[in-house]
């Protein structure tokens, strides 16, 4: 199955409800410190979007409420491999997409037969402090030659009026969270991000 190359990344299910039916085929639920319960209710949300709308749904983190809710990808940061049972999510059939932002990072992450590897930021982000420096699109190209079949994920500082330059440099897929969440017009940019990813 190949990936769409557009993937936006969201912290809640209403942000699915909204974007799915603009055509949106690849979204990340990324839910961040919230009660247990409340991260299931949105897993089981978000699934039912996905499959109604014909969308791959991609679980942040939390690995064993995506095995419980029966979800098919999974996406882990460095942090989260250190504790996640990758056995336990292979056994249940999970793809797994994986974050990296160095070369120990990717060797790491390769040795796993990861399904995407994600490599950012690619420019500066605000989303989150990060001790890593933006890798820029030559890291790109370098990353996709070492991944190979691979799919690559560009993500951080990305925008649609970056996305061709990040794709054109190698990327598969380009990832975006606040170009969509903090735009005027939400739903307009995820159009134009469609448009440009197509």
């Amino acid at each position: 199955m190949t990936l769409d190359r557009f993937y936006p990344i969201f912290e809640h299910s209403d942000w699915l409800r909204r974007m799915l039916p603009l055509g949106v085929k690849l979204v990340q639920l990324r839910v961040k410190d919230q009660p247990l319960e409340f991260v299931r209710e949105q897993i089981a949300l978000s699934r039912d979007l996905c499959r109604n709308h014909g969308a791959v749904l991609v679980i942040n983190d939390y690995w064993q409420e995506a095995i419980d809710a029966g979800c098919d990808w999974l996406h882990l940061g460095q942090e989260d491999l250190d504790e996640a049972d990758l056995k336990a999510i292979r056994a249940a059939g999970l793809k797994l997409g994986v974050s990296t932002h160095d070369d120990d990072e990717l060797e790491r992450v390769l040795a796993m037969g990861p399904d995407y590897v994600a490599l950012g930021p690619v420019y500066p982000t605000i989303l989150k402090k990060m001790k890593w420096h933006q890798q820029g699109l030559p890291r790109v190209t370098e990353w996709k030659a070492r991944v190979g079949n691979i799919p690559l994920v560009g993500i951080g500082g990305m925008s649609v009026e970056r996305a061709p330059g990040v794709l054109e440099a190698g990327a598969d897929i380009v990832s975006a969270v606040t170009d969509i969440t903090l735009n005027d017009d939400p739903e307009g940019r995820v159009r134009q991000w469609i448009e440009v990813t197509r």
